[in-house]
């Protein structure tokens, strides 16, 4: 048992350590491991790795993908849901079949065999997926079809498995595995329904941080097991209770909850994903050497494996370009084609093919030779596609989501929540209410909304912005008062359970500034204008500039002999003030004294347009 335990420990931080060289180089995350994994295979003191299909569906799979789940818009997953359906089930059916094809052809196998190699190697990888679309930056359509692609077709090419299994045994026909899909793929998603109702039903009951983490810790597996139980896809359960626990969260976990389970889950998701695919490459060396020496001519392996893989990738784009070109003929896709083209190229495989192919029989015609093939998919669409993946991105010209239109976005938001938040303040607030209270909680608010909006701009001058020197104040005066608390500690004046406490609430308050510093501090690119708001008139109306009075100056600041932290321009006369970040608000100041609705920022690289009134951007 030592030895297991020194075994996982080393597993674990190795996983780490190359996965976070990878981030630090920019390089696929996927691909390093893997090859770092092969070339630990052939070195005499790391010993032999043989993964269980258990271990990989029944301990790896759910947590996986339940991770990827909770955060998945279900907003976004209904409306590409066409889009999705056709690749997560018709493309893994094709790519099933095409493959079979190539093996009944090069192989001595029967065709059954060969389908089940096919359904092996058709689904992509959720995690090879996820991990290049964050890497390389991709827009987010794409990478939001990537996913939910590849958290649906595992479904899919599990059930066909295993329908091919029963196949080759002579125990199922056609009508058999019909219904044996739509209970899979029915079942899943009742149990999984069934699951979130009733988690969310006890979340809402539960306060505890520590408990709601645990209780969602048992959610996948809460799902998997039941719908595996009865028959049903365990994945689609699974997946099914995610999206919808995820969804629902605001509302039925309270915000300690929220943070808490999202630090542990990525937590677990990048100790999984890194170690899993370190043990795919462990194992190749044992896969290799086996197949090698099956008795089949070393041509015909060869030539089996290249054409596996060529099937593979080019089953891809065969099945999605028509389907695209159907979308938009229906109307129902307007998408340009290199969207299609950059879906069709990552096609990715990982860890579950490695799984399944591991379900097959140990009588099975060529088993050896078939898990050699799927490990040759496995690595060939890592290498091939995986390091080429960014390259297509970049020669479609395309780019991923811009820091800044997203900083744009959030002011916005924040703009729109902080009005409803003065809102509810005004009608909660009482005559007893202290002034001192509202007016403290008025300048937390705008403080927090003034933030949002000195992120878009860009001062000529070194001088730090209100909010950027809140933030170093209450970091200096945070680490005194840690200070403080520290040698009363040392000190054995004061009980150990109190000392926790009050570090405790520091520590949550840092941890808050520091993550706003941490988005605050993005590299920053110059504001594309978004498109003008539809029920908005006066954006409409207004012009995108004008001449202005005073360039490069907010006279009302020289008049009072203040410095403004940034410039914005009214679109009606073309009057220069300075924003509400700065001490005298003459921008809002000269909107209440005119009624002159939109104003638009002068700072450089920036388009963009704010309307008084319908407090709308454009």
């Amino acid at each position: 048992m030592v030895h297991v335990a020194i075994g996982l420990v080393v597993l674990v931080a190795s996983a780490a350590a190359l996965a976070a060289l990878a981030r630090r180089f920019g390089v696929s995350e996927p691909l390093v491991l893997t090859l770092a994994g092969v070339a630990a295979s052939y070195l005499p003191f790391v010993p032999a790795v043989h993964l269980e299909p258990e271990v990989v569906l029944l301990g790896l799979l759910p947590p996986l993908l339940y991770t990827a789940a909770i955060r998945t818009s279900l907003v976004d997953f209904r409306a590409n849901i066409g889009t999705i359906a056709s690749l997560s089930v018709g493309l893994v059916l094709f790519s099933t079949f095409a493959v079979a094809a190539v093996v009944w052809w090069l192989l001595p196998v029967p065709f059954a065999v060969a389908v089940a190699l096919g359904a092996v190697v058709a689904p992509p990888d959720a995690v090879a997926a996820t991990a290049v679309a964050r890497r390389i930056g991709m827009p987010r359509r794409i990478v939001t079809i990537l996913e939910d692609e590849s958290l649906f077709n595992d479904a899919t090419a599990l059930v066909a498995l295993r329908t091919a299994i029963a196949a080759s045994a002579g125990t199922v026909s056609v009508w058999q595995a019909g219904g044996d899909f739509l209970l899979a793929a029915g079942g899943g998603a009742l149990v999984g329904i069934a699951v979130a109702a009733l988690l969310a039903l006890l979340r809402r009951r539960i306060t505890d941080p520590v408990l709601d983490t645990t209780l969602s810790f048992l959610a996948p597996f809460a799902a998997y097991l039941p719908a595996e139980q009865i028959h049903a896809s365990g994945v689609i359960a699974v997946v099914t209770c995610g999206m919808i626990l995820g969804h629902g969260a605001p509302v039925w976990q309270s915000a300690a909850s929220r943070i808490a389970e999202r630090t542990n889950w990525r937590t677990i998701q990048f100790i999984l994903e890194s170690s899993v695919f370190l043990i795919i490459g462990l194992q190749v060396r044992a896969i290799v050497e086996d197949a090698w020496s099956s008795g089949l001519d070393h041509t015909t392996l060869v030539i089996s494996a290249i054409a596996v893989l060529l099937a593979v990738m080019v089953a891809r784009p065969l099945w999605i370009f028509p389907w695209s070109l159907l979308f938009q003929r229906l109307g129902r896709s307007t998408v340009p084609l290199s969207y299609p083209t950059v879906v069709s190229w990552a096609g990715m495989r990982g860890v579950v093919t490695l799984a399944a192919v591991l379900l097959l029989p140990e009588d099975t015609p060529q088993l050896p030779v078939l898990k050699l093939l799927a490990l040759v998919v496995v690595a060939g669409t890592l290498l091939l596609q995986g390091t080429s993946l960014s390259w297509l991105v970049r020669r479609l010209h395309l780019r991923g989501p811009s820091r800044s239109e997203d900083a744009l976005q959030k002011a916005n938001l924040l703009t729109q929540a902080g009005a409803a938040g003065m809102a509810a303040l005004d009608a909660a607030a009482g005559p007893d209410t202290p002034r001192q209270v509202v007016q403290s909680l008025r300048d937390r608010l705008t403080w927090r909304t003034n933030a949002a909006w000195e992120r878009l701009g860009r001062a000529e001058s070194e001088q730090r912005t209100p909010t950027a020197e809140y933030r170093r104040l209450r970091l200096e005066m945070l680490r005194a008062e840690r200070e403080t608390v520290l040698r009363v500690r040392d000190s054995g004046g004061m009980d150990y359970e109190i000392l926790q406490h009050v570090l405790a609430r520091l520590d949550l308050e840092e941890s808050m500034i520091d993550r706003f510093d941490e988005t605050e501090e993005e590299r920053r690119e110059p504001l594309a204008a978004p498109a003008a708001a539809a029920d908005c008139d006066h954006l409409r109306a207004a012009p995108l500039l004008r001449e202005p009075t005073e360039p490069d100056q907010c006279a009302e600041c020289v008049a009072e002999g203040q410095s403004w932290v940034h410039l914005r321009m009214c679109l009606t006369c073309g009057h220069i003030a300075c924003c509400d970040s700065s001490p005298g608000n003459h921008a809002t100041e000269h909107h209440a004294a005119t009624g002159h609705p939109v104003m638009r920022s002068v700072e450089p690289g920036e388009a963009w347009r704010w309307c008084y009134v319908d407090e709308l951007l454009g």
